[in-house]
């Protein structure tokens, strides 16, 4: 359970830069300076409906399957669990059933990205490896498919590791500048701005101009219940041309669905660039792990990498189809913890304010699935996940240069809240935003620009009291 218990690290910084904000500053103050709190909604504290975990808290938050989860869903369930913490070893090996690691890959198994189902980070002062994050790569350009290019040589995933005689394709590094700033009241705070590049790379140089998306591993839970979210819904969300004249002009991204060989929505990965929790997990096993399955067959060695292209494989596919049916059912099938917290006036508060400034207009609060939704236990839930799924611009701040399918650069998925604010008992982190550059929530939302600048601006414009209101019902969800 996170209680507010100091100001974020964004209000602890020092600062060189004046306020700029002043007038902004004045017109929030005014609008809440009353306290005026928000009500409880009916249903807010179970995020997940009748999925919710309401028994289990602490650093193993995140591990429970639905609590709603038939017999025979749990016995996927727990075969799943036991292959999504498990080690792949390298092919060939006395452990069929989970050999065929790489030829080149970014981890040994699901649980190195996702330890506990939570949430990767970027290495930390002192550190060099990326251990539960990894950089998308490709030219800037898209295929017929929309997808992205990859780069001729390296593919579209950086995987710095490589089996045997099989060499990685390079170190991923990151380095900070530092962006000092002042909230209008004269608190000093700092952020990070990261610069990413690959250092020793195995086959000769990239393209001169590879774009690097970096991707830090998302939390798992919820994700059978987000699939679930009617089509009818995101549209209904969705303004691509502002009509209504908000500011926010969220857009679905059409993606391609390899097994339906036709567009789709797209609804997971940072760019909501994978239409399915099937395709999302395949994508995983192949890109992360170096293993292939029935929906991608294929490796991905490029013509310039002759060791990968003549490594052993494990199997035609690697994974079979039986087990890997129950990764993706302990995908869809893990659990969003019951809140605790959510009736505190603090909390209430800062629901408010969260609402005021714009927070809500994209990271929508609540939905209800579909009642024809292809698992029982996740059909006609009320659930609390507080995004709409959908593609906004951020600016060009956060903009990785890199578009895919129907996501230009700048643009990024609105990323669920639930569950947020355990990352750091589960995780041991409070690293936030696709590539987890913002130390905690004000870091988070003083990052938003494009479409969330006037949110940005409203925030930095809140009292300290009122900034810390909003802060602690975020890390309530």
């Amino acid at each position: 359970m996170t209680t507010r218990h100091r100001p974020p690290r964004a209000a602890r910084r020092p600062s060189r830069r004046a306020p700029a904000l002043l007038a902004l500053s004045l017109a929030v103050c005014l609008a809440c300076s009353d306290g005026e709190a928000s009500p409880v909604d009916d249903g807010e504290e179970l995020p997940g409906g009748a999925t919710t975990n309401s028994l289990l808290f602490g650093s193993n938050v995140f591990l429970p399957a639905a609590d709603n989860i038939s017999r025979e869903n749990m016995r996927m369930f727990q075969t799943g669990n036991a292959f999504f913490n498990q080690a792949w070893t390298v092919a060939p090996s006395s452990t069929e059933s989970r050999d065929g690691l790489g030829p080149l890959f970014n981890a040994r198994s699901c649980s190195a990205c996702h330890f506990k189902d939570g949430r990767g980070r970027p290495p930390l002062e002192g550190e060099l490896e990326f251990e539960s994050m990894l950089l998308r790569i490709g030219t800037g350009e898209l295929g017929e498919n929309g997808d992205p290019l990859p780069d001729p040589t390296y593919g579209d995933q950086l995987q710095p590791f490589g089996t045997s005689d099989v060499p990685g394709e390079g170190n991923p590094r990151v380095s900070y500048a530092s962006i000092p700033g002042q909230f209008a009241d004269g608190e000093a705070y700092e952020l990070l701005s990261p610069s990413y590049g690959v250092e020793a790379p195995s086959h000769g140089p990239p393209v001169p101009d590879l774009r690097i998306s970096p991707r830090v591993a998302p939390a798992m839970i919820g994700m059978g219940l987000l699939e679930a979210i009617p089509e009818s819904r995101l549209l209904e969300l969705a303004d691509p041309d502002d009509e209504d004249g908000d500011g926010i002009s969220g857009r679905i991204n059409r993606v391609w669905s390899v097994e339906a060989q036709a567009p789709n929505v797209g609804r997971f990965g940072w760019k909501a660039e994978q239409p399915s929790v099937r395709q999302q997990v395949a994508g995983a096993f192949i890109g992360d792990l170096g293993i292939s399955s029935s929906v991608f067959p294929a490796q991905e060695c490029t013509p310039s990498e002759t060791e990968c292209l003549a490594a052993v494989s494990g199997g035609d596919p690697e994974i079979a189809d039986r087990l890997f049916d129950r990764v993706v059912r302990y995908s869809e099938l893990l659990a969003v913890p019951r809140r605790l917290t959510f009736e505190d006036e603090d909390v209430l508060r800062g629901k408010q304010r969260f609402t005021e400034i714009g927070c809500a207009s994209c990271h929508a609060p609540s939905h209800r699935t579909s009642d024809s939704a292809a698992l029982e236990e996740v059909r006609d839930q009320p659930i609390w996940p507080y995004t709409d799924l959908l593609l906004h611009d951020m600016g060009e701040e956060l903009s990785d240069q890199r578009p895919s399918y129907e996501a230009a650069g700048n643009e990024w998925r609105t990323p669920p809240l639930w569950g947020l604010g355990h990352y750091a008992v589960v995780n041991g982190h409070d690293r936030l935003l696709h590539d987890g550059r913002a130390r905690g929530v004000a870091e988070a939302i003083l990052w938003h620009g494009g479409e969330g600048q006037a949110a940005r601006e409203r925030f930095a414009a809140l009292p300290l009291a009122d900034r810390l209101d909003l802060i602690t019902f975020v890390e309530s969800l």
